[in-house]
């Protein structure tokens, strides 16, 4: 009776550690559907290697000391990397966010003689341009994931519609118009067009966007206001003779008081074509939604 009864209790832990590691298992599985997969490299002491990513390097974590990191100087995107000591084990990793808003992983080893020091990582965008998971959620972006913020960019600047007649500037041969206004998730696109009739390149400085007083821009710096645009599409430094730039700045919903204005500059580096939009309260909150435009994600 006695190993009958053993017998039991035995079978009844075996169903519960079963059931233990299957309630664990089913646990573990959702955060499984969302693994970013990690990259193998090798590195060693007395040679660097180079990545090159296809956008701007703006975050770095190295899990631990064993590897030295740091951005190249004077490009952006491309990350210099080598053990700090010499035969590290077992493994170690760092991670990256890009300004394209892509996570990487990289798994570490030693090696004394690296089959390769250089990688070009224009190949795995692709791969990760498809999985929205791995999509990097920037403050200045709010909610608004920056693939869902590139998606709508580009398909503003694809169906390029004008939706504004009655904003614009021309002199010296240079066109400066404003096309549309969109709105969405509390953020502004301004989309402009500069047209260059002439046979000169128009290189462009910088663009300001401004708040300032109907009846002071002109005397007075004091009441002004610089807006700092989140994004720029299709940011070109030059526009060539007889031809046009397109481009579209996302910048923080604002509104105007009645005796404010928007004033959109262009300055032209080393020129003097600089040209100047005006718009009033009017122009931001007759924005179109991006509904509009049927952007398909």
């Amino acid at each position: 009776m006695k190993k009958q009864y053993k017998h039991i209790l035995f079978l009844l832990l075996i169903l519960g550690v079963n059931q233990l590691l299957f309630a664990q298992e089913k646990i573990q599985s959702p955060l499984s559907l969302g693994k970013i997969e990690s990259y193998n490299m090798n590195v060693t002491y007395d040679k660097t290697s180079h990545l090159i990513f296809p956008s701007n390097i703006r975050y770095v974590d190295l899990g631990s000391d064993f590897i030295i990191a740091e951005k190249a100087e004077d490009a952006e995107n491309v990350l210099r990397i080598k053990a700090a000591v010499k035969d590290f084990e077992p493994e170690t990793n760092f991670s990256v966010i890009t300004n394209d808003g892509q996570f990487y992983n990289f798994n570490v080893y030693y090696s004394p003689y690296p089959e390769n020091l250089s990688f070009n990582l224009s190949k795995m965008q692709n791969e990760l341009n498809n999985t929205i998971e791995n999509n990097i959620h920037f403050a200045e972006l709010g909610e608004e994931s920056l693939l869902t913020t590139d998606l709508i960019l580009e398909n503003i600047y694809k169906k390029n519609k004008s939706m504004i007649k009655h904003i614009g500037a021309a002199k010296y041969g240079i066109q400066f118009i404003l096309k549309s206004i969109y709105h969405d998730e509390g953020k502004y696109y301004f989309h402009v067009e500069i047209k260059n009739r002439s046979n000169v390149p128009f290189e462009i400085d910088f663009i300001h966007f401004k708040i300032a007083d109907k009846k002071l821009v002109k005397r007075s710096v004091i009441q002004n206001q610089l807006l700092n645009p989140l994004r720029t599409y299709q940011a070109l430094e030059t526009v060539k003779g007889k031809s046009i730039g397109r481009y579209i700045y996302v910048l923080d919903q604002f509104t105007l008081s009645d005796h404010q204005a928007l004033f959109i500059e262009i300055f032209e580096k080393n020129g003097g074509r600089h040209q100047t939009l005006q718009l009033d309260n009017a122009e931001l909150i007759d924005a179109k939604l991006i509904t509009d435009i049927k952007v398909n994600f």
